[in-house]
């Protein structure tokens, strides 16, 4: 029986409607999302065994992919119908994504890393340099969460800790106030205590900032974070073909 989400609020920042994707191969995985609302400002878990489609999930919503078929808004905007430059603009204008891996410039210093996306978008490097320059901005964030002034300019990221590297990825996502943060298993390689210690100072900029986080784990029990918890086999439906 095929659900169907509530008629969409004023506040709802993404809207997504009978979604299908599949990708491409002899063994593709496919994903279809019934009915996904993210209000603006809001902070949501997204929960789900490893393949389960979490992150093909994050690559739908952030139009990283489009879907072939169905209704995806984010802002207003159906990210099916823009071409792949548009929707890369689009992202970098209106995303900050903390990747797994965190996927930072090995070589680049801490300041460089956070400060990248700006080179992507006007409005979040305008954002940025409000209160002063972009790089004010940027040693604000990082010492908000935690990180130590004496590693900012003189190191690169590749010499930094796990959790150094963690806090670099989540000022670089949050420089420039994006509308969404997107975030894909960021604390999976950190123990309870650090885990909760770093969503809180993630959540505290993510607020001032107003934007919505959505964060992917399979790790329920850091749902007591979050305004809300939703199972990704609830609002959604992951398939594998076998190959020919």
């Amino acid at each position: 029986m095929q659900r169907h989400a509530p008629a969409p609020g004023p506040a709802d920042i993404v809207r997504m409607q009978d979604v299908h994707f599949c990708w491409p191969g002899a063994r593709s995985f496919s994903l279809s999302v019934d009915a996904f609302t993210l209000p603006a400002g809001a902070k949501v878990l997204l929960v789900g065994a490893s393949g389960t489609g979490k992150s093909t999930f994050l690559s739908l919503l952030c139009g990283i992919v489009a879907p072939s078929s169905g209704t995806l808004e984010v802002m207003g905007t159906d990210l099916a119908r823009l071409s792949h430059s548009t929707r890369d603009r689009f992202r970098a204008e209106h995303f900050g994504i903390i990747f797994q891996m965190f996927n930072l410039l090995p070589y680049g210093s801490v300041l460089d890393n956070v400060m990248l996306p700006l080179s992507f978008s006007l409005t979040r490097a305008e954002r940025a340099a409000k209160n002063g320059t972009a790089e004010d901005e940027a040693r604000r964030l990082l010492d908000s969460l935690g990180l130590d002034a004496a590693l900012l300019s003189g190191y690169s990221t590749a010499a930094l800790s796990v959790g150094q590297q963690q806090r670099v990825a989540a000022a670089r996502a949050l420089i420039g106030a994006p509308e969404v943060i997107v975030a894909d298993e960021p604390t999976s390689a950190l123990d309870r205590n650090r885990q909760l210690a770093f969503l809180d100072l993630l959540f505290a900029e993510a607020e001032k900032a107003g934007s919505a986080v959505i964060m992917v784990s399979h790790e329920e029990e850091l749902g007591s974070r979050f305004d809300k918890v939703l199972r990704l086999d609830e609002i959604a439906r992951a398939e594998r073909s076998a190959a020919a």
